[in-house]
């Protein structure tokens, strides 16, 4: 069995750092816009989002490199693509939520961010199976945060 190469590790944490870095810039859970949304009662408090996802962006990365290691030379490039594309989704969210601030319009965007999760944790189970495993919190995380974006898209229907 092939160990996970540093260098794997080092590129695959860059590339989530990036896709974080993007959605940390990009919130703004304090302006105006977003304190007069309506949201549910079972909403987290805003700084579980940050204790959440930091431990998620790192198991994105380990679990990524970890197949990637172990993968084929047949494999790797699409088991490149299949992260690449899954961190652009994830990354896109944010904006798509705060900046333009459309509910809906990131609804549908996070959808397809869960049809890629499910299709990139599939990829990894394929590759290792403990790195598909590793990616079963964010997969779970996302499908939660799809429930909450849509009960916020529901109770603001003008937004």
């Amino acid at each position: 069995m092939r160990r996970t190469s540093k260098k794997t590790l080092l590129g695959t944490a860059l590339a989530v750092t990036a896709a974080a870095t993007v959605g940390g810039l990009s919130t703004d859970a304090r302006s105006g816009w977003y304190a007069r949304l309506r949201k549910p009662s079972w909403q987290p408090p805003p700084q579980a989002f940050g204790l959440v996802w930091t431990p998620l962006y790192a198991s994105i990365a380990y679990a990524s490199a970890r197949a990637l290691s172990r993968a084929d030379d047949g494999s790797r490039p699409a088991l490149r693509r299949a992260l690449a594309a899954n961190l652009m989704l994830n990354t896109a969210w944010t904006p798509l939520f705060f900046r333009a601030r459309n509910p809906r319009l990131a609804l549908a965007e996070i959808l397809v961010l869960n049809v890629s999760n499910a299709l990139l944790t599939r990829r990894l189970l394929r590759e290792d199976r403990t790195a598909g495993l590793l990616l079963l919190p964010y997969a779970g995380w996302t499908v939660f945060a799809t429930a909450l974006n849509a009960a916020i898209a529901r109770r603001n229907p003008k937004n």
